[in-house]
């Protein structure tokens, strides 16, 4: 490790991506720590930590929306926007070849995307101030003072963007993602610190289980983001003239989780939300609507009853959002075009039945994984005794995923420099 760190910073032009990384890292936690006036903090900081959802898109902002700081909606604009399209592409035929082309439809896409988080900043911000403003929080203003305030926290927002198209461009690894992993970490370092200052006074044994369960869980991830399953595909041999074509034999790479973090992301915000409109709508005299919305928060209180639900919709969303990213006929045909064939499966149906059936059974290993991972912070609490940090399992996948990926980058470049040097 050492000596890889060392090769890194011997080489200029990856010392400098490394540099400027770190230099827009630091430019984002020092915005996360300016607030915008007129807001009480204190007050703000503890409705975040009585709203799950909240905590959620606090998280994402890297602590900077509790602050309510100038980036205070992060990158869940430009998230949001992506979600938005990507499910676009499932409507749109346009959209959907679009997405399938090289660079010039994905920079396409990514524009529309950024063209979409305009708006879509406007409305979250909007519903800030109302939230904030029913709470008690903030004092109501007048509508250029809202001006002023929306127009700040959509420019925050534009200008994250901007910072993580400049790691895409001049820095290592994915932009928003580092933003993303910058944020979690800053906050979960923190809790992590005050559980050790405080349970190591108190139950030894519970902190050697609770760090035990956080290794674990990060072999895990890791394991699991790693693993596939290699299905053979073998081509035929072709003569032409004096010379045979093909015959060769590879795989076909199926991931074992191929959703990533976006199954959790969907089924917590399909539960949160219903969750935060009833608990408005609860505090409104409308007769039955008032009576239904008591009786969605009385259900999504129960803390068994939640996480059962929130189980189920992560392995759902799995498998949707599988189906969405890998077209079994597709790959088939493309298989059958160059040539090959599946060992002992005959090319055209059968072929898209077996990856459908290879596809299925590793997507419920890797669905069921993912649901361990939601629920793990109901679960981390009853099994360790550990309850001043809640292992979060969605916030260590991201961090995990983004380490591994960057540290490919990382490699990539360095065997990208070392054949360099060979041709000089």
């Amino acid at each position: 490790m050492i000596a890889t760190l060392r090769s890194i910073f011997r080489n200029q032009e990856l010392r400098n991506k490394l540099l400027l990384t770190m230099m827009v890292i630091t430019v984002f936690r020092f915005l996360a720590h300016i607030p915008l006036p007129g807001v009480d903090i204190k007050a703000f900081r503890d409705l975040f930590a009585r709203n799950a959802f909240l905590g959620l898109l606090n998280m994402f902002s890297g602590g900077a929306l509790s602050n309510f700081s100038v980036v205070a909606l992060g990158l869940n604009p430009f998230i949001n926007a992506t979600i938005v399209l990507q499910l676009l592409t499932m409507v749109f035929p346009s959209l959907e070849k679009m997405a399938k082309e090289d660079k010039d439809g994905q920079r396409k896409i990514n524009q529309y995307a950024r063209i979409l988080t305009v708006p879509l900043a406007l409305v979250q911000s909007l519903g800030i101030y109302f939230l904030l403003r029913n709470q008690g929080i903030v004092a109501e203003l007048s509508w250029s003072r809202v001006a002023m305030m929306m127009i700040s926290l959509v420019t925050g927002a534009v200008f994250m963007i901007w910072l993580g198209e400049l790691v895409n461009e001049h820095g290592v690894g994915n932009g928003i993602s580092v933003l993303i992993f910058t944020g979690i970490l800053s906050g979960m370092s923190v809790s992590f610190v005050q559980t050790l200052l405080v349970q190591t006074g108190r139950d030894f044994f519970n902190l050697i289980l609770f760090l035990a369960m956080v290794v674990s869980v990060i072999g895990g991830i890791v394991l699991t983001s790693e693993a596939q399953r290699e299905v053979p595909i073998q081509y035929a041999q072709r003569v032409r003239g004096r010379k045979i074509y093909g015959g060769q034999a590879t795989h076909l790479p199926l991931r074992l989780n191929q959703a990533g973090v976006m199954p959790i992301i969907f089924a917590m915000s399909l539960l949160l939300l219903p969750n935060m409109a009833a608990s408005f709508l609860s505090n409104v005299s409308w007769g039955w609507i008032s009576s239904l919305s008591q009786a969605v928060v009385e259900v999504l209180s129960n803390q068994l009853v939640y996480g059962i639900l929130y189980f189920l919709l992560v392995v759902g969303f799995t498998y949707f959002y599988t189906a969405v990213q890998f077209n079994p006929q597709e790959v088939a045909e493309n298989i059958q075009k160059q040539g090959g064939f599946i060992p002992g499966i005959r090319p055209g149906r059968a072929t898209v039945d077996f990856l459908n059936r290879v596809v299925g059974r590793i997507t419920l290993v890797g669905a069921v994984f993912l649901g361990l991972i939601a629920v793990l912070p109901m679960i981390t609490p009853k099994v360790t005794g550990v309850a001043t940090m809640r292992l979060g399992g969605t916030g260590i996948l991201i961090v995990v995923s983004v380490i591994v990926e960057t540290a490919k980058q990382l490699e990539s470049m360095m065997v990208m420099r070392d054949y360099d040097g060979f041709l000089k």
